[in-house]
């Protein structure tokens, strides 16, 4: 950042925890599908470091943690070193989202043409693709028994340990979306009757039983969690979502993990932004370590949230992959390149990825 432009609440310095960072602008954790074979390739070295500035703070694509995605395969480790050491060669703090899809899968993808797991046994209704086009079909899911769970938190216990062996800062756990952590904890998925179903801390056992799993293994100050309780993407919503989000962040303190990572409640089924009436800001509020905001935001946007208390951080996607020099612009008040939405989503190794061009050097 310039240290002659004026103060942008957005652009100014942050310690979160043991990270300094220049700037609150982040990179979101984006699905891209440029891993082949779900391993990373060479060419996320440049995606990643296009984006990265010192001081910065990047999160990664969604990486998955379990069947044939699991991140502590030798192959994949390896994979992440060298795009991380390009992260850190320019000063970047990088962090690694953990994931599992559980019931938004098919037997494809499955050892053995097994169901995927969920908390319940309710099939996914097939959703159209992004493309606006090709349909997703979903096989319908296993119930998890009570005794298989302690085995699915410590993969991401063990995945964890793989992401700091591959010299990630950190970890995101992924318990937003629709995938296997909201499964539990919202109540239009989650029917069981066991101690993981039933009451709203029932429900958010296996999410914290998480928290507590990964922080015990790699340190809290390097854990953080994205959370969408309003959201109600892949057919998990809440009938009481502004309550779910307050006992979550309530119950983070008690790990004293470095942040929560909230989603907007504007961003609806299909991710796009739109007028709500609920707040984060009694999230925001009860949460004791450093809060990051994602959902639609804007340049004006990101610099009223951070200037109103409203968060710490903000966490940018598809403007930040459009513009790989987005916190330059932002500080410039410059004109962003437009987002292709039909590239979001294809195996073109430079093409919507690679290719976004950046501001022309101004003398």
């Amino acid at each position: 950042m310039s240290e002659e432009s004026p103060c942008i609440p957005l652009l100014t310095p942050y310690n979160m925890g043991p990270f300094n960072l220049s700037h609150r602008v982040v990179l979101a954790p984006l699905t891209r599908q440029r891993s082949y074979g779900n391993v990373p390739q060479p060419h996320a070295i440049l995606y990643y470091s296009q984006r990265t500035t010192k001081g910065g703070f990047l999160i990664t694509e969604a990486t998955g943690i379990h069947i044939r995605l699991v991140f502590g395969q030798k192959e994949q480790v390896e994979a992440w070193k060298p795009i991380v050491d390009a992260v850190h060669a320019k000063g970047g703090i990088f962090f690694c989202q953990l994931w599992h899809v559980g019931r938004v899968s098919n037997k494809d993808f499955q050892p053995n043409g097994q169901a995927p797991i969920s908390s319940s046994d309710k099939p996914l209704t097939p959703q159209i693709r992004s493309n606006g086009i090709d349909v997703a079909q979903f096989t319908p899911p296993r119930r998890l028994s009570t005794d298989e769970i302690p085995q699915i938190v410590n993969d991401f216990r063990l995945a964890a340990r793989n992401a700091i062996e591959a010299g990630f800062d950190g970890v995101e756990i992924h318990g937003a979306h629709g995938y296997l952590i909201e499964q539990f904890m919202k109540d239009q998925v989650n029917d069981r009757t066991d101690h993981y179903g039933g009451s709203l801390k029932n429900r958010c056992r296996f999410a914290l039983e998480i928290v507590e799993a990964v922080a015990n293994e790699i340190g809290a100050e390097k854990v953080g969690i994205r959370l969408s309780p309003f959201a109600d993407f892949m057919e998990s919503g809440d009938s009481n979502p502004k309550v779910l989000g307050l006992y979550m962040a309530e119950s983070l303190n008690k790990y004293d993990i470095l942040y929560c990572h909230m989603v907007e409640p504007r961003m609806r089924a299909v991710l796009e932004k739109c007028e709500c009436p609920h707040s984060l800001l009694p999230m925001r509020k009860a949460f004791k370590g450093t809060f990051l905001v994602a959902g639609g935001f804007d340049r004006e946007d990101g610099i009223k949230a951070i200037a109103e208390g409203g968060a710490d951080l903000v966490v940018y996607g598809r403007w930040f992959l459009a513009n790989p020099d987005l916190p330059k612009r932002f500080e410039l008040n410059a004109p962003l390149n437009k987002y292709h939405r039909d590239t979001f989503y294809t195996d073109d190794p430079v093409i919507g990825y690679t290719d976004y061009p950046f501001l022309e050097r101004i003398a």
